[in-house]
């Protein structure tokens, strides 16, 4: 990485946290858990059985099981390993929004093993209701359904955050390097950088990060947008040549009357055919994983595409256990226990953006109806 390393004495040094939970989606692990895994995810949207059932069929392509949790598990062993060998040492538990093991049923554990000050580091990088706010609303829930049990709830804080760090940027850059090597050598040079994420609502998107002087946010897409620059701008300095790139987005699922960002990869993908791109490089910038959005959206359903149109396309890496990401997010817990006992540690982060945010200020990627949310200011509904 070119950023200085954690001091070799971090294992010994004090922090103020006494265990890291890693905070995830979650995902059905068999055919019979696919339909009451959508239930869970799509619960009061008012979604009937028979389009879960539709929406099912993909997960039924992979035997009914979403390779999340698996590479959760791998993640959390990388962990436990990283933190054990450089510190903090901090035991690591894991636990998911919608399905087994469920973020409760870990905070209940963690409560009776003794924990009372967790860091909680969530699979997603990014700014967004999604991806942020709504997992600082799962923990309050939590939190509260524990104290309803009669126990004494932790204090729950969130890492930063990870987008522009070094340990996430540097390994998408190698992928993306990988990648173009797998494409033929005669489109190689011409080949499109097209970089993918989740398409959420605009309305959600605009609204996402703080609030800055016009009312809104737009952290999303300008997070994305800064991800994929720094990307793209490695993969030049190292190939000396100048790629163009787009940011696309996958995975929509909402109403076709409501507006989301666009374009659809698959539509990205039919107007490069058409300007006659040679080639392209899909490079999931949105995902730390090769979750069901990456194995079905992007290796099967884009991929298909690219076959139909006769465009040579390849899919990047993700950075999934890859040891400079593992040593990124240890270097993230130390840098919050350093701040939270009063020091002021290096927050490294590449590009423009700067370091997020510790504590997600009041507006922060706002809930629709506002519900009480941790790791936020002093207000339970920042």
């Amino acid at each position: 990485m070119d950023h200085p390393l954690v001091p070799a004495d971090q294992a010994a040094r004090e922090t103020p946290y006494d265990a890291l939970l890693l905070l995830s989606f979650g995902g059905p692990e068999g055919p019979d858990d696919v339909v009451p895994f959508l239930e869970n995810v799509t619960r009061g949207k008012g979604i009937p059985r028979e389009r879960l059932v539709e929406v099912g069929q993909h997960y039924f392509l992979f035997d009914g099981v979403s390779p999340i949790n698996a590479q959760n598990r791998a993640l959390l062993e990388a962990l436990r390993g990283e933190l054990d060998r450089h510190g903090p040492r901090l035991p690591v538990y894991w636990g998911n929004r919608n399905w087994a093991p469920y973020l409760t049923d870990t905070l209940r554990d963690m409560v009776r093993d003794g924990h009372r000050r967790v860091l909680t580091l969530v699979t997603s990088a990014y700014s967004s209701y999604s991806g942020c706010r709504q997992y600082r609303e799962n923990l309050a829930e939590a939190l509260a359904t524990l104290e309803e049990e009669g126990l004494e709830p932790p204090r729950v804080d969130k890492l930063r955050h990870y987008y522009n760090h070094p340990g996430f940027v540097e390994p998408m850059v190698d992928g993306v390097l990988t990648a173009l090597e797998r494409l033929p050598e005669a489109v190689r040079d011409g080949a499109h950088l097209a970089f993918t994420t989740h398409s959420i609502p605009t309305a959600a998107a605009d609204t996402s990060g703080p609030p800055n002087s016009h009312g809104d946010g737009g952290a999303y897409v300008a997070q994305h947008l800064e991800a994929a620059e720094l990307i793209a701008q490695r993969v030049r300095e190292r190939t000396g040549v100048d790629r163009p790139w787009k940011l696309v987005y996958q995975s929509r699922s909402g109403p076709p009357q409501m507006p989301w960002l666009e374009p659809d990869i698959c539509d990205h993908l039919e107007e490069l055919h058409a300007e006659g791109v040679p080639g392209a490089v899909m490079v999931p910038v949105g995902f730390v994983s090769d979750h069901m959005e990456v194995r079905y959206d992007l290796d099967t359903e884009a991929r298909a595409k690219a076959e139909e149109l006769g465009l040579p396309v390849v899919r990047s890496a993700t950075v999934g256990c890859d040891p400079r990401f593992v040593a990124g997010l240890r270097e993230l817990v130390w840098e919050r226990s350093t701040r939270e006992l009063g020091d002021s540690p290096r927050r490294c982060a590449l590009g423009r953006l700067g370091a997020s945010h510790d504590v997600c200020p009041v507006g922060c990627c706002p809930a629709r109806v506002p519900r009480p949310a941790v790791a936020g200011s002093d207000s339970p509904y920042a």
